[in-house]
This record gives structure tokens, sequence and C-alpha cells, in this order.
């Protein structure tokens, strides 16, 4: 029996509601079939779909980022708003973007969920000037050409968008507009100081990755002019062949999770930005995303466009997803000091936590994950001792800051076997138990399936505080006392 002891006074982090942030990429059918799609029978005035928008409220959805992603590195703001939208050729994706879905669009679709938005901008074929024009037209009152532009397009009140990105990827010879180490701190520097120039109250990220290196250099460049560095993970590279790791091997994944955090927060620790610089971690998910044939010749573009679809087969999206996506929130709220915002990519399609067809959505076993952590998890979180834990099991404990309220998120990785957990240092009273799970490792939903689902029952401490409570094989449970 795994023996745990709450210790309700011992605050360790204040977590920010948007470590449980989404992404939202002009990739495959994220934008169009996914959140917008003016065809269909679920669409609104504003052609966004509001089963969609329903599912993400309901999972209080705190940010998103949008446009990328790679697309975002050949990506030009302008054309995307005001009546003449001009299309062009996504080199990134390879094929053509209809700038139906803009700037514009987006800040309404993050209106009409309650979440704040997040713009990546384009530092990889655009420049200083363009990503601080964009900071204009969205923040601007009434000064100048891109504020006039906003009011002119029939948007009167600025947007007042807080969070913004320099670049995605571009360390990666994958990205348009790749850059040495260099190359990028200078950009950034020069960026940074444009945009917050143009709005000095904006809250502002750059790309960095897993090494010291490139991350000093741009850190000693322009780490006076950063809030954020920007990190990106995903764990079963699918890129090439979709062959998605077992259950097992997805468990082996979730034992390794804070490499790139524990690597950034020394740097950042190193050159006293500790209290200055927090990680947006925002980009990750377990599986990468599938987009073979990258370089099969445009004449043959269904050679690269038909195998995306693999990524919406939705018997891929198992327990193991769930149960390393719940493993790798517990990793977040034990890093809250430091990782402020993190971003699961996609939120729709793809690799997403929900799947649109033309008959609604599923909610695929991820979502049910976002749906415990982020309604019934709290803002503070505190320590606890554990006692005969094993590996299998990975805990996190949360109060509420205004009413003393707890829960904890324990998740039990193993395949087969349950653990009893006996908690003690319990408030009086019923608790409520919330267990994610399906009926085996490799349950999933699907169009007309809905076997991983949350099951809710009551439990009742025993006098003195204690719970004892049985935590099923494959299952994600969150435990809320008072």
């Amino acid at each position: 029996m795994m023996q745990l002891v709450l210790q309700k006074d011992a605050v360790l982090h204040t977590r920010n509601p948007m470590l449980y942030g989404h992404f939202l990429e002009h990739f495959h059918r994220q934008i169009y079939g996914g959140v917008y799609d003016p065809s269909s029978p679920f669409a609104d005035a504003d052609g966004f779909r509001t089963d969609v928008i329903e599912a993400l409220r309901n999972i209080k959805t705190p940010v998103i980022r949008w446009p990328g992603g790679c697309f975002v590195s050949a990506y030009h703001w302008k054309k995307g708003v005001g009546k003449n939208r001009v299309p062009y050729f996504d080199k990134a994706w390879r094929m053509e973007e209809s700038n139906a879905f803009g700037t514009d669009e987006f800040i309404r679709l993050c209106e009409k969920i309650g979440c704040a938005p997040y713009i990546c901008t384009n530092a990889g074929t655009g420049d200083a000037e363009e990503m601080s024009d964009w900071v204009e037209y969205c923040n601007l009152k009434t000064e100048g050409e891109f504020a006039r532009a906003r009011i002119q397009n029939g948007y009167e009140k600025p947007y007042n968008v807080k969070y913004w990105s320099i670049g995605n990827e571009n360390y990666g010879s994958w990205e348009m507009g790749a850059k040495e180490a260099h190359e990028w701190s200078r950009l950034v520097l020069e960026s940074a100081k444009m945009m917050k120039r143009a709005d000095a109250d904006i809250s502002l990220s750059a790309a960095a990755l897993n090494n010291k290196s490139w991350n000093t250099t741009l850190l000693q460049a322009a780490g006076q002019w950063l809030d954020w560095i920007s990190i990106h993970q995903y764990w079963d590279g699918l890129w090439r062949e979709n062959n998605p790791s077992d259950y097992e091997t997805c468990m082996n994944f979730a034992n390794n999770l804070t490499s790139q955090i524990d690597s950034v927060r020394s740097l950042l620790t190193e050159m006293g930005l500790e209290k200055k610089i927090k990680i947006a971690f925002d980009e990750w998910n377990l599986r990468a995303w599938h987009h073979p044939n990258h370089d099969a010749p445009t004449s043959d573009k269904e050679k690269y466009l038909a195998p995306r679809d693999k990524n919406d087969l939705n018997s891929t999206y198992t327990m193991a997803d769930a149960v390393f996506s719940a493993c790798f929130l517990n990793a977040l709220l034990r890093n809250a000091d430091i990782v402020g915002m993190a971003n699961f990519a996609p939120v729709v399609n793809t690799r997403g936590a929900i799947f649109t067809h033309k008959d609604g959505i599923v909610k695929r076993s991820t979502y049910y994950v976002f749906e415990l952590y982020a309604n019934y998890m709290y803002d503070q979180v505190i320590g606890f001792t554990c006692k005969d834990g094993g590996d299998s099991v990975d805990i996190t404990a949360t109060k509420d800051s205004q009413t003393g309220a707890v829960a904890i998120a324990a998740v039990n990785k193993h395949p087969a076997d349950a653990v009893t957990i006996e908690i003690d240092g319990v408030l009086p009273g019923t608790c409520v138990i919330r267990t994610l799970n399906g009926e085996s490792a490799d349950d999933y939903n699907d169009v007309g399936r809905d076997s991983v689902r949350i099951k809710t029952s009551n439990g009742t401490p025993a006098s003195g505080g204690r719970l004892t409570a049985e935590l099923p094989p494959h299952s994600v449970t969150v435990i809320s006392f008072g």
C-alpha cells in the first residue's frame, strides 16, 4: 500500500493557469475544418464551430498560441486582414493558404472561448519591422497606419494582445529562415526593441532549445527585453513513419520529462535571470506530427498531403496519451516557479485533444486530462511525503488559496496492476474521486465510441483524516477534499 501524507501548509509554488494552454497552426485540418468551418451545421454566424468552442470553454482554455509552428516562418500577417485577402502558397506545408482565417478571426475566436491570444511572429522570412507593425495593428488605439487599418477593418477597440513570441524553431534547418545563434540573438534583440517600443506592456518570448551555447548567446544579447524563453518537445517521433509507440514505451518517455526545463532553469539561474524570465513550454505533445515525403514534387502533392490524414486516426490516442499528458502536467506543476505557460500542440485535429467530423466532435483521451486538471486541481502546489509508492505512481498535490480545499492528481502508469493509496492529513467530510480510464491501456474514443471517460464516485475519510482509495491501472485520478 502506498502511503501519502499531505502537508497543507507547505506551499511550494503558485501555478499559472496558462500551464493548461493550447496551440493552433495552419496545418492540415486544425484551422479550416477544425475551429473554423463556415460550411458546418455547427458554425456560428462568424464561421466558428460552436461545438469546438463549447468544448474549449469546458476545459477553461487559458491561452492559445497561433499561427504556428513552422507555418509562421513564412507568414505575412498583412495579407490575412481586411476585405482583400491574398491567398499564397505556404512553403512550410506546401499547399495554398486562403488567408480566410487571420489576425481578426483569431482574436474573435479567443474572445468566444474566453482565453488570452498568444501570437507567434514571423522571424524566418519576416523582419523586426513587420513584427512591430503587427503589435501596432493589435494594440495601438489610433496611432499610425496599422491601428487605423484595424479600425478601417471594423475593429475600433485595440485587441491588447499581451503575449507575443519572436519566431518558432528558427534554430532548426527545417524552418524557413533558419538562423545561427549569433544571427538569431541579433534579430531577437532588434525585434524585441521595436515590438516593446510599439507597446511596452507586452510580454515577450523568443525561441530557444536545449543547448547552453545557443541560449547563452540569445540571453546575453536580448535577455533584458524578454519575459519568457520558449522550448518545445515531442517524445514519440512520428514525422516520417506513423508507427505510434506502445503503452510501455510511452511510459518510459514519461520517466524523463524535465531535462529541458532543468537545463534552462540552470542557465537562467546562472545568469541571474530566474526572477525575470520564465519558461514557456509552448509546444508539446507525446506524439510528433506525421508529415512524410516533405520533398516530393509539387506535381505529386498527394504524396505528401494524403499521409497527413493518419494524424487523425483516433485509435492512436489511447490511455497512453492520457497518462503521459497527466504526468507531464504534474511535472509542470512541480516546476511552476519557473514554467509559467505551456501549450499542448495542437488542440484540434492532428494530434489534438479534440477531433472534428461532420456530425460533431470526438473528445480524445487527452481532452479529459485537461478537463480534470483545469477544473479540479487548485492554484497552490503543496508538499507531501510518500512511502512505498514505487515507480508506477506519479502524484502532485494542490490547495485552493482562497478556500483551503485540497486536490491531488494521482497517475497510475502501470499497464495492468491497481495501486492502493492511503492519504493522511485530508480534510474531514466527503471527498470526490474522479478517475479517467478505459477498459484497457489501448482503449480510445472515436466517432460512435466513448470508451475513455471520467467516472465519479464519493469517498469518506476515516476518523483522523485518512482516506484509502484504489488507483486502477493505466489511469488518471483527481481526488478533491473540502
